[in-house]
């Protein structure tokens, strides 16, 4: 019989299916990593090549043929097909959802692969003649003015001018303006040359300059030491090398600051990638990948599944932050998968941040990575000066003390900007009544042991919650007792908003959170809108990851507490990472900073090691204590995760699955790896569904490969599986 395809399909089955080739065709090796569309029960499906060989004995002769192949060449070949196999492999997970995971949804669907020509504006004669007539000072007026200098391409007009697009479509309705396709290259800015790198920066340079091939480099800076620096130079090198350079960064918010950068920079388009941009967007910054046109791509977690046919440095900003990890679907860490790429590709890998994760710590301590250090900040900038701000028995005014009040009020009077930070956004974190006691609960995510409150927003007109998104209105009176005393209890964003903002009325108060963040560009036009003036920034997490505000001058740090006691034995290394991070936002320029810290535990010992010994020392101590508890990096975990409508069925399979992955009798204590529950998860309902989880800690990444490659395919077949939804994930970031 003929060869046959085998398709990788989007399905939880650890398998290929077999499919005829389409008629006329005969398959063959160079069919391997094309899409098809094929056949599936009474639906159709689009898959991936993923091997060509004999069909099954039981299905000769009653095979189904592949409906369309819709590649002329693979899509997925070399380096990126053979990562995604390992990384199937190493998630234990159907290669079709990984390949799936791996694609732009828009070549998901089965679409072609998109043109990748760039798009610009230009002012039309019409456009010309009407310019001197447009308003003087408005947005079209404005835009028109730009393209009276010459063409702009779409990512320059965004850099330039806010909400472009809506000028742009109200002058093309008069024939003013028009939108041109050009190629990519044409739009290219001049290099410019960046500041003259100081000792440190140097060395670093030249041991990136120094690599050859497989290279891993941990670049551990502290805050406004000028790592960006350091990968602008790197890429330009790798530039000049006429090779690719692929940059992950966090959060979405980082990138349009960074693109505006890297573009002034180094002469070349940078692509970006990222969730806020739509699905043909993305496909087209994939395209210019695979065809090798886009030489530098920035972006978040999923840009790590990028192509890279000439590949030659990938770099990973803010290697710690947990949003590299993927937690659903297949369960991926982009550093982890950038590391294993970068080895396939042969090429230097670059891990920055001023508070690398322990994993990397300890890889650079064992002699796994190269290690580089920028002790000292950039130009004449300092480090701000850290007060802890003792809060217990002190009236508060929406979590403010009056201390931080005043620390504000003289930091505005000296021309400076302030942050406070709160790591909650809303009103307030839950509504109590007064009179007896009563408190409003998520419905969905509150089970009879454990309540879960919902968010107060609107100035407490709405109630959400922020685990399953569930929202109603905040009732009149209260369902218990029908008193009228409904009060917000404790502060969130939007209550800081706008206790600060009546009393500093002065100065312009923004809150920055996802809420206010939801349009496109909206944090880089809200910090636009404060520019260089005297204000106050409002902020969760968002504003902690690597934006550059040279004119802060105070960071009030309020909420502390709530981090210092959690059952995750993560929590600790995530709070120093985010105090670290926050507090490296004051003093990054020619103002003096400071930063204070207010809390009711003033004598925790996570507290007096970072503000004595900063993040080495904190580190130094977890490590220490990782070691003794034998958890992550000094050993390997794994998480079976299962939930359903009704609390049994999740413990029932997780049992069925223990049994599997008990270790062979006689097995040598390194090949074996402890198990851990099954119990219910810290949050044990969430979105209307009981939860519960199995630990697997093992002393080597073998052993616990092992046990999982012996036991995952019969937990598959578990009748219990039926009944519930579960997954696995391998190195867990999150135990909640």
């Amino acid at each position: 019989m003929p060869p046959v395809f085998q398709v990788a399909l989007p399905l939880p089955p650890l398998r290929l299916f077999d499919y005829a080739p389409p008629p006329g065709h005969a398959a063959g090796d160079d069919d391997v990593g094309r899409r098809v569309r094929v056949p599936f029960g009474p639906r159709e499906l689009v898959g991936v090549v993923a091997g060509v060989g004999p069909a099954e004995p039981a299905s000769e002769g009653r095979l189904r043929p592949v409906h369309a192949l819709l590649d002329g060449t693979p899509l997925l070949h070399g380096e990126l097909l053979a990562s995604l196999q390992w990384l199937a492999r190493y998630t234990h997970a159907p290669l079709g959802e990984v390949l799936a995971t791996a694609l732009p949804a828009a070549l998901r669907r089965g679409e072609p692969l998109p043109d990748t020509h760039a798009w610009a504006w230009r002012l039309t004669e019409a456009g010309a003649t009407a310019l001197p007539g447009l308003r003087q000072g408005s947005r079209p007026r404005r835009l028109a003015e730009l393209l009276s200098a010459g063409d702009r391409d779409e990512d320059g007009l965004a850099a330039q001018l806010d909400d472009w697009r809506t000028a742009a479509r109200a002058l093309e309705k008069r024939g003013l303006v028009e939108r041109i396709a050009v190629p990519a290259s044409q739009l290219a800015p001049d290099p410019r040359p960046g500041p003259e790198p100081n000792g440190e920066q140097r060395e670093a340079i030249e041991a990136l300059r120094a690599a050859r091939g497989f290279a891993p480099m941990l670049l551990d800076g502290v805050t406004g030491s000028g790592k960006t620096e350091v990968y602008l130079q790197a890429i330009a090198d790798c530039l000049a090398r006429g090779r690719q350079a692929l940059v992950l960064v966090p959060e979405i918010g980082l990138t349009p600051q960074l693109l505006g950068r890297f573009r002034a920079r180094l002469g070349v388009p940078v692509h970006a990638t990222h969730s806020g941009l739509n699905d043909g967007e993305r496909a087209r910054t994939w395209a210019a990948a695979w065809r090798g046109e886009a030489r530098v791509v920035v972006g978040t977690r999923s840009a790590v599944f990028t192509p890279l046919p000439e590949a030659g440095l990938i770099v990973i900003d803010e290697e710690h932050d947990g949003s590299y990890k993927q937690q659903d679907g297949i369960r991926y860490h982009a550093r982890d998968f950038a590391l294993v790429r970068g080895k396939a590709l042969d090429v230097p890998v670059l891990l920055g941040s001023a508070t690398p994760s322990l994993e990397s710590l300890y890889n650079a301590g064992a002699g796994r990575y190269g290690y580089l250090r920028l002790s000292r900040r950039a130009g004449a900038a300092r480090p701000p000066a850290v007060r802890v701000v003792d809060v217990r028995k002190r009236a508060l005014e929406a979590g403010l003390s009056l201390q931080m009040l005043d620390a504000i009020r003289a930091a505005l009077d000296g021309g400076g900007q302030v942050l406070v930070f709160r790591n909650r956004r809303g009103y307030a974190p839950v509504l109590l009544c007064h009179d007896c006691g009563w408190s409003a609960q998520c419905p969905r995510c509150s089970a009879p042991e454990q309540g879960r409150p919902m968010t107060v927003h609107a100035q407490g007109r709405r109630l959400q919650c922020h685990h399953c998104g569930h929202r109603r209105s905040a009732p009149p009176a209260c369902p218990d007792c029908a008193s009228l005393g409904l009060q917000p209890q404790g502060a969130g964003t939007e209550r800081i908003e706008e206790v600060l903002a009546a009393r500093f009325s002065d100065v312009p108060v923004l809150r920055i959170d996802r809420g206010s963040t939801q349009r496109r560009d909206a944090l880089a036009r809200l910090l636009g809108e404060l520019g260089d003036r005297p204000g106050i920034l409002i902020g969760t997490q968002m504003l902690a990851k690597g934006h550059d505000l040279p004119d802060l001058s105070l960071v009030c740090v309020v909420g502390v507490d709530e981090g210092l006691f959690s059952a995750d034995f993560r929590a600790h290394e995530k709070l120093a990472q985010l105090l670290i991070q926050v507090a490296g936002r004051a003093g990054r320029a020619h103002r003096a900073g400071e930063v204070l810290l207010q809390t009711h535990h003033p004598d925790h010992p996570l507290l007096a090691t970072l503000i004595d010994g900063g993040y080495p020392a904190f580190a130094g101590d977890e490590m220490a204590q990782r070691e003794a508890a034998g958890f992550p990096p000094y050993a390997h975990m794994a998480m079976l995760r299962a939930e359903s409508q009704h609390a049994e069925p999740p413990m029932a399979f997780l049992h069925a699955a223990r049994r599997l992955l008990e270790p062979p009798r006689g097995a040598p204590d390194a090949d074996v790896a402890s198990l851990s529950g099954p119990m219910p998860a810290p949050m044990p309902r969430r979105a209307g569904v009981y939860r519960a989880q199995l630990l697997l800690l093992a002393p080597s990444r073998r052993a616990l490969h092992a046990a999982l490659a012996r036991a995952v395919p019969a937990i598959h077949t578990l009748p219990e599986a039926r009944k519930v939804r579960w997954s696995l994930d391998v190195d867990p970031v999150d135990l909640y």
